[in-house]
C-alpha cells in the first residue's frame, strides 16, 4: 500500500472550492427510546373477597411501593402491637382497585381470605423486589454457581 502527503496549494494554483450541490440527506439520529417504569400491576385473587352484599372481587391493581408506604404503618399502633399487622396496612395504601370498590383500605385487606393475603404479600415481593434482592454465588464445595434470595421474609423487611 502506497500512501502519499496531500498536495499543498501554491499561489499558482488555488485550492478546489467546495462543490456548491444538494447536501446529501442526514437524518437526525433517532432518539433513544425512553423506556417507561412501570409502577401499576394487575392481579386476580385466587378467592376473590366477599363484600358485605356477597359480591366477590377478584381482580385488582397494585402500584409500586414508596418508602413513605413502608415507613407509615410503622407509626400504626395495631402494627406496633402486632408487627403481622404491618402487612395488613401496607397491603391496604398499595392496592388501588379491587374489583368495583369505590376504595380499597386495610378493612377490606384484613378480611380477605387467608389464601388472598398469601398470595398479595407474595405479590407485593415480586412487583417491589423485581429481582433485585437476588445474589449471585458460588458453593464453596462444588463452585457451581446459583442464586440466592436477600429479601426479608415479611413485608417492609426488604
Amino acid at each position: 500500500m502506497r500512501r502519499t502527503a496531500p498536495r499543498q496549494a501554491t499561489a499558482a494554483e488555488p485550492e478546489p472550492e467546495p462543490q456548491a450541490g444538494p447536501e446529501p440527506d442526514l437524518a437526525p439520529a433517532p432518539a433513544p427510546v425512553r423506556q417507561r417504569l412501570r409502577t401499576e400491576f394487575e392481579f386476580e385473587l385466587p378467592r376473590g373477597y366477599v363484600d358485605e352484599s356477597g359480591t366477590v372481587h377478584r381482580d385488582g391493581v397494585m402500584r409500586l411501593a414508596t418508602a413513605r408506604d413502608e415507613l407509615i404503618p410503622l407509626r400504626d399502633m395495631r402494627v406496633q402491637e402486632n408487627p403481622a399487622y404491618l402487612s395488613v396496612v401496607l397491603l391496604g395504601r398499595v392496592i388501588t382497585r379491587l374489583g368495583s370498590l369505590p376504595m380499597v383500605h386495610d378493612g377490606v385487606v384484613e378480611n380477605m381470605f387467608a389464601s388472598d393475603l398469601a398470595f398479595l404479600q407474595d405479590f407485593y415481593r415480586q412487583v417491589n423486589a423485581e429481582g433485585h434482592t437476588l445474589a449471585g454465588v458460588t458453593c464453596p464445595h462444588c463452585e457451581q454457581p446459583f442464586e440466592v434470595e436477600l429479601g426479608g421474609s415479611r413485608l417492609g423487611e426488604s
